[in-house]
C-alpha cells in the first residue's frame, strides 16, 4: 500500500535566517581568513613570521574561548554575541588591508582572534536553542553545508572581484557580507531560542540547574575528545596555510591562488556536510570521526610527494573530508557527552581551547620546519602526526562518541534526509 506524501513544511523564518547566517558568516567571522598568509607573503613576510602571527592569535583565542563559552551559557543575548564580533573583525581586516604593518597585522589579528572566539559557541548555542537535542545533529550538518557554500561563494567573489576591481573588490565584499550577516541574525526570532536547551539542559541529571564546572573534568570522553582534536589540528592546521604561501609566491597571485586552493577544500566540505547525517545514521558517529582522522596522513603524504599545482586538488579534497567530518562530529559528540549538564557551550569551548593548543603551536613548528627543510618536510611531519590521534581515539572511542538510537542502523527503509535548510 502506497504511503501518502508528507505534507509540505511551513516556512520557518528563523531556520531560514539561520541558514543565511551560516552562509554569510563564513566570510564575516574570519576577516581575511585564508587569504592573510598569501597577501602577507607577497608583501615580504616570511613563513616563520607568519607562523608567529597565527600562533599568537591562536593562543589568545584559546585563552578567551572558555570564558566566552561560559558567557554564552549564561547569556540570553546570543544574537548580540554574534553581531558585535562581526563588526569588530571586519574593521580589523580592513585595517590590515589598508596598512599591512606590524601594528595592524599583529594587533589587528590578535584582537580578531579574541573577539572571534565568541562566535563559535554563540552560533552553536543559538542552533541548539532553536532546534533542540533531537534535531541538533542534522542541523549542525546543515549549518556546515551553508557555511561551506558561503565560503565557496566568497572565494569566487574574491577571485573575480580582484580581477575586475583589484583590492577594492575585497573591501566591498567584506562590508557587504558583514551587513548581510547582521541582517540574518536580526531575522532570527529571539523568542524561538530556548536558552535552557541552548546550554544543554533539555533534560537534567537530578539537579535543579546547571551542573558544576567540575562535570567537564569528570566526563572522560570530553577530555579524550579534546586530546584527539589537539593532535589532529596540530597536524592539519598548517598544511593549507603552507600550500597558500608556496603557490602564492610561485604564481604571484595571492588572492586568486588562495581562492582556488581553498575553494577545492570547501567544495569537498559541502559534500561531507550533505553526507554526514546519512553516514552517522548508517555507520555511527565513531566511524565518521575515524574516517576524518585517517584522511590527514594521506593528505600529508600526497602534499609531501608531489610539487605540481595539480597536487592541490587531492590534497584539498582530503582536507574537506578530514576537517569537514571532524568539524561536524565535534559539536555532536560534545552535545552527547554533556547532555543534561547545562554546560554544553562551555564544554564545547574547553574542547576548542585544547584543540587550539595544537593548532596554534603547529603554526610556529611548521614555519620552523619550512625554513629548515622546505615545505615537503613540514607536509610529511604534520600529516604523519595524525596516527597518534587515531590510536588515542580508538582506545576511548566509546566515551568520545556515545551512540544514540539510530546510529549505525541499516534499516530496510532508511529515514529520508530532511530538506535543506
Amino acid at each position: 500500500m502506497a504511503t501518502a506524501p508528507a505534507p509540505p513544511r511551513p516556512f520557518d523564518r528563523s531556520i531560514f535566517a539561520l541558514a543565511a547566517l551560516n552562509f554569510f558568516l563564513a566570510d564575516a567571522r574570519d576577516g581575511l581568513g585564508p587569504f592573510l598568509d598569501g597577501f602577507l607573503a607577497t608583501n615580504g613576510w616570511n613563513p616563520f613570521t607568519l607562523g608567529m602571527i597565527a600562533t599568537i592569535g591562536g593562543v589568545l583565542g584559546m585563552i578567551a574561548t572558555p570564558l566566552f563559552g561560559a558567557l554564552v551559557d549564561a547569556s540570553n543575548y546570543k544574537r548580540t554575541l554574534i553581531i558585535l564580533p562581526v563588526i569588530f573583525v571586519t574593521a580589523a581586516a580592513l585595517w590590515t588591508l589598508a596598512s599591512p604593518d606590524n601594528y595592524s597585522v599583529f594587533g589587528g589579528q590578535s584582537a580578531t582572534a579574541i573577539v572571534g572566539a565568541v562566535v563559535g559557541p554563540a552560533l552553536m548555542g543559538l542552533t541548539l536553542g532553536l532546534v533542540g537535542e533531537q534535531r541538533f545533529s542534522t542541523q549542525v550538518s546543515r549549518n556546515e553545508f551553508w557555511n561551506h557554500a558561503g565560503n565557496v561563494f566568497s572565494l569566487a567573489a574574491i577571485y573575480f572581484g580582484t580581477v575586475f576591481f583589484g583590492m577594492a573588490g575585497i573591501v566591498y565584499l567584506m562590508i557587504a557580507t558583514a551587513i548581510a550577516t547582521i541582517i540574518a541574525v536580526l531575522a532570527i526570532d529571539p523568542e524561538r531560542i530556548d536558552n535552557k536547551v541552548a546550554r544543554g539542559l533539555a533534560h537534567d541529571e537530578g539537579e535543579t540547574g546547571p551542573s558544576g564546572f567540575s562535570v567537564l573534568f569528570e566526563r572522560k570522553g570530553l577530555l579524550a575528545l579534546a586530546v584527539v582534536l589537539m593532535i589532529f589540528h596540530f597536524g592539519n592546521a598548517p598544511i593549507s596555510r603552507l600550500i597558500a604561501q608556496s603557490f602564492s609566491i610561485q604564481l604571484g597571485t595571492p588572492f586568486r591562488t588562495t581562492a582556488i586552493t581553498t575553494g577545492v577544500s570547501q567544495l569537498s566540505m559541502i559534500v561531507m556536510a550533505l553526507a554526514a547525517p546519512f553516514l552517522i545514521r548508517r555507520f555511527g558517529l565513531a566511524s565518521v570521526i575515524l574516517i576524518g582522522l585517517i584522511a590527514l596522513p594521506v593528505r600529508g603524504a600526497i602534499a609531501g610527494a608531489f610539487t605540481s599545482f595539480g597536487s592541490i586538488y587531492p590534497v584539498q579534497i582530503l582536507d574537506g573530508v578530514g576537517a569537514g567530518l571532524i568539524g561536524i562530529a565535534t559539536a555532536i559528540a560534545v552535545e552527547r557527552i554533556l547532555s543534561g549538564t547545562g554546560r554544553f557551550n562551555v564544554g564545547l569551548a574547553v574542547v576548542g581551547t585544547i584543540q587550539g593548543i595544537g593548532a596554534s603551536t603547529s603554526n610556529i613548528v611548521a614555519g620552523w620546519l619550512t625554513d629548515l627543510g622546505g615545505y615537503k618536510l613540514a607536509y610529511w611531519f604534520h600529516g604523519g602526526i595524525a596516527f597518534i590521534a587515531v590510536i588515542v581515539f580508538f582506545i576511548w572511542r566509546h566515551d568520545i562518541a556515545p551512540p544514540r538510537p539510530g546510529d549505525g542502523e541499516r534499516a530496510a527503509e532508511p529515514e529520508p534526509a530532511p530538506a535543506i535548510p
